[in-house]
């Protein structure tokens, strides 16, 4: 959305009402698996698994997304994305409690597995009906929910590791997890928009008659984004994966100082969603995307050619904060192709990205391997180039024009 297409109007109370019941959503869903991962150590040990089995275990989770994510399009047309959002996003919850009742290693794989499927969908609806109400207010405000949740996610691992410190029972600590968060879904689900899915769009947004099989050009737009959107993922996975092993290998710094990178990543990725409507609404999408993800290459790229503990940190934060917008920005683009319903849409391109955080880390483990980390890690800001070649695909589009 650029800044030519603002709306001066106030928005309607309805619309207001309904941006503090996605916010909720969102909330929710940053608070609830973050506060089980300061839990893994201990999961790990109670059911005597290795580092492999641990490993592959939590990669379940991204492979029930990667595998059932495209069902999100389907459900969000068939009921609603608010109603698909509560009901994932209360399924989400209660699946929490059952990981601590897990009795061996496949059980645990099961329940990661379906709750990575959900996720999925709710992350979805959740985008899409933010998008319903973006369109009541004429301007940019997605950012806003993004930031949501990167707060919450925080949140929700200093409350899982303080309960841990606190040597609280891990079924006890999780159901009361799950009462806190059903009481915030169920108020969040009174606040949203009502009526049909795309009530807010018009005919020329929604295009002649929106298809199941849309037109070769539209499909070539959801490939574009996603194929952004999978290179910024990939470069927003870049201080988790490696950030802390970098410094510590590559570096030699200290086991405090390792982890360094990924909160300055994350901390500059919060400031930046929650200027990035302002910054949307007055230079455009493709300004904003594009200049991030140069900002995410010079920030990487000085990191690697300046190997100092200051550096590497500045830099994975720059980082963070280049690719801070990428995520709303191409979601919300990928609900406005014409033709395409928001739902699909935003699934499809939601899906597309999973495959930058899968197959990302073992292609940079792999040239790490043959090299050096450096040379494997100089994959990210190549990556960050080529996704600003791609940002103009988050041009606003018609039905006229593709």
């Amino acid at each position: 959305m650029s800044g030519h297409r603002l709306n001066s109007a106030a928005p309607d109370p309805a619309a207001r009402r309904a941006r503090w019941g996605v916010a909720g959503l969102f909330a929710s869903n940053g608070l609830g698996y973050p506060s089980v991962v300061p839990w893994l150590p201990e999961i790990k040990n109670q059911l005597e698994l290795s580092n492999t089995a641990l490993g592959t275990a939590i990669a379940a989770m991204p492979l029930g997304a990667l595998l059932t994510g495209m069902l999100a399009g389907p459900f969000i047309s068939r009921w609603g994305s608010g109603r698909t959002a509560v009901v994932c996003a209360l399924v989400s919850t209660w699946l929490l409690p059952v990981i601590a009742l897990a009795p061996q290693w496949g059980v645990l794989v099961a329940i990661l597995f379906v709750i990575g499927c959900v996720d999925t969908w709710c992350d979805a609806a959740m985008n899409a009906h933010g998008l319903r109400v973006q369109r009541r207010y004429g301007r940019s405000i997605i950012n806003t929910f993004h930031a949501v949740w990167s707060v919450a996610a925080v949140a929700g691992g200093l409350l899982g590791a303080a309960a841990v410190g606190l040597r609280l029972p891990f079924l006890v600590f999780l159901i009361g997890l799950a009462c806190m968060l059903t009481g915030l879904v169920v108020a969040s689900s009174r606040l949203l928009l009502d009526g049909p899915e795309h009530a807010e769009r018009s005919a020329v947004s929604l295009g002649d008659g929106a298809r199941w099989f849309p037109a070769a050009r539209a499909v070539g737009l959801m490939v574009a984004l996603g194929v952004l959107l999978m290179l910024a993922a990939a470069v927003e996975d870049a201080a988790a994966s490696w950030g802390a092993v970098y410094m510590r290998d590559s570096i030699g710094a200290t086991a405090f100082l390792a982890g360094l990178p990924f909160v300055a990543c994350q901390a500059a990725m919060t400031a930046g969603r929650l200027a990035g409507d302002r910054l949307t609404d007055a230079f455009g999408a493709v300004a904003v995307a594009r200049t991030g993800l140069l900002l995410s290459a010079v920030g990487l790229s000085g990191a690697l050619l300046f190997p100092t503990p200051v550096t590497t940190v500045v830099g994975f934060g720059l980082c963070g904060l280049g690719v801070a917008t990428l995520f709303p920005l191409t979601l919300a683009a990928a609900g406005e192709i014409p033709g395409v319903h928001s739902g699909t849409g935003v699934s499809m391109v939601a899906w597309l990205a999973r495959l930058g955080f899968l197959a990302f880390p073992p292609l940079v483990g792999l040239v790490a391997d043959a090299t050096s980390l450096r040379v494997g890690l100089a994959l990210f800001p190549v990556a960050a180039l080529i996704g600003a070649a791609l940002a103009t695909s988050l041009r606003p589009r018609t039905s006229e024009d593709g």
